[in-house]
């Protein structure tokens, strides 16, 4: 790529920056977040990951007048129907903890304390767009189904990754070293199809 284009992210998490700045480093973007450029957080009303990151990149877009990337992503616990899905970055404060990743495992261990059903997916959701109001915004979802283990294992990645369990590593997503993560994580594969949809509408 001749020229670096920039890119805001519209996330101020520093695990999720971590992770994308990797993979769209090959198109020529520069990730930028949001905060860096004054932008707030914005309102997240809907009960779908793919609503909700379209109103964070139109969002971050209409406050910068550059081209936006959000991620709205989650765990999707089946004996929950599906929660706390959306809800999951503020999980834990539902149970009287204050806001967190270690508060939401935390929480997360306790609720499912003598269940045997403990299959779970994380989902991510990227949606891209050139400008606020992009009538084709890029939409690309990745999803890795697992179990929730009974207590934290491994010290990598970051939210729910030391209790998803991944039955082809016999491993969590915690106990994997980042590159593998990033092959196979559900952020990972929303990724790589965002990257090609880039490549072939955007480049």
């Amino acid at each position: 790529m001749s020229k670096i284009k920039p890119l805001v992210l519209a996330s101020n998490n520093k695990g999720k920056l971590a992770e994308l700045e990797v993979l769209m480093a090959p198109l020529g973007f520069q990730l930028i977040t949001q905060s860096s450029l004054g932008v707030t957080e914005a309102e997240e009303p809907f009960h779908t990951f793919v609503e909700n990151a379209l109103a964070k990149a139109r969002h971050a877009s209409l406050l910068t007048q550059l081209p936006a990337l959000a991620d709205d992503a989650g765990l999707c616990v089946d004996a929950f129907n599906g929660g706390p899905g959306v809800q999951t970055a503020f999980y834990a404060t539902q149970f009287g903890y204050a806001k967190g990743d270690d508060n939401n495992v935390k929480a997360l261990l306790e609720q499912m304390t003598g269940l045997d059903n403990r299959k779970a997916a994380l989902v991510s959701t990227l949606v891209a767009v050139k400008h606020p109001e992009d009538p084709e915004p890029l939409i690309a979802v990745g999803r890795v189904s697992g179990q929730i283990t009974k207590a934290p294992q491994g010290h990598h990645g970051f939210g729910f990754d030391p209790v998803m369990w991944l039955s082809q590593f016999g491993k969590t997503f915690a106990e994997l070293e980042p590159e593998i993560k990033n092959q196979h994580s559900h952020r990972g594969q929303a990724a790589r199809l965002m990257c090609e949809m880039m490549k072939d509408r955007w480049l």
